[in-house]
């Protein structure tokens, strides 16, 4: 019997619940995070990737990432600043994201992830 090899998944996505719902005028810090992670992974050549996604009764934070790890720097910083606004969240367990020509890098799966929402620029 042929074992077949098994690949980790190329990208992986996870998301905060923020709760109560945040405007986006309160979360300028968290948005300047997400952008200052995405440039530093730009940088390591590495994917990682997140988006404020505000709704009427929940606000999300979704992350695309290449790696599954949440206990890396730019969680520990998140954390700290939703703790700062006073708010409570919680946080999805990572999920494999498909590996097929329709998923191309982490802003096309962010931007699927979040129909009928903002767009990532």
């Amino acid at each position: 019997m042929d074992a077949k090899k098994v690949t980790p998944p190329a990208l992986w996505a996870y998301g905060y619940e923020i709760k109560p719902p945040q405007p986006e005028e309160r979360l300028r810090a968290i948005k300047a995070l997400l952008d200052h992670e995405h440039w530093d992974a730009q940088l390591q050549a590495r994917t990682w990737r997140g988006k404020v996604v505000v709704e009427k009764q929940v606000t999300h934070i979704l992350v695309v990432s290449d790696a599954a790890e949440q206990d890396r720097e730019i969680n520990r910083k998140l954390a700290a600043e939703l703790k700062a606004l006073n708010v409570g969240f919680s946080m999805t367990a990572p999920m494999p994201v498909a590996d097929d020509a329709t998923h191309g890098p982490a802003d096309a799966v962010l931007t699927q992830s979040s129909e009928g929402t903002e767009k990532p620029t």
